[in-house]
């Protein structure tokens, strides 16, 4: 006779839960489970439909997205490739990495103009709305001088 310990069965290599021991904390476990809070019974009851997920498959796939996250890489291939462009250290082509810094500088001074143009426009804009403010004070003044002035006195 051969011993129990030499049977696939009682060392679990052929049964994905394990040997008894370990199938019947399981099931106690879905019992207490739906005892003390039903969700819990039930995500188990679907852990051992699903065919007993291995932890080590869920912790490992756990590890790759977290890892995904840590890095704090871009998602998307857009961003990326923004990213890579928007830095400012060198690509390894001196050609192109001057011509870069040139554009960059170049763009930087066009962007510095238009914020000084607009700010004049703002300026300008509100010195036109003081003027015309003034004027239509003025006629005002002028119109209330005109038609009953003469009973004031100031």
């Amino acid at each position: 006779m051969t011993s129990q310990t030499s049977s696939p069965w009682a060392t679990g290599r052929l049964s994905r839960s394990g040997p008894f021991p370990r199938r019947s904390l399981e099931i106690g476990a879905i019992v207490v489970g739906f005892i003390y809070w039903w969700p819990v019974g039930l995500a188990l009851v679907a852990w051992k439909i699903a065919g007993y997920p291995a932890f080590a498959e869920l912790r490992d796939t756990a590890r790759r997205t977290m890892s995904d996250f840590g890095d704090a890489r871009p998602v998307s291939r857009f961003a990326r490739a923004f990213e890579a462009a928007s830095r400012r250290d060198g690509t390894g082509n001196a050609a192109f990495d001057a011509y870069r810094s040139a554009e960059l500088d170049r763009l930087e001074a066009q962007r510095r103009a238009l914020e000084e143009e607009s700010r004049a426009f703002a300026a300008f804009v509100e010195e036109l709305k003081r003027a015309k403010d003034r004027e239509q004070f003025d006629a005002f003044m002028a119109k209330r001088r005109t038609e009953g002035g003469e009973g004031r006195t100031v």
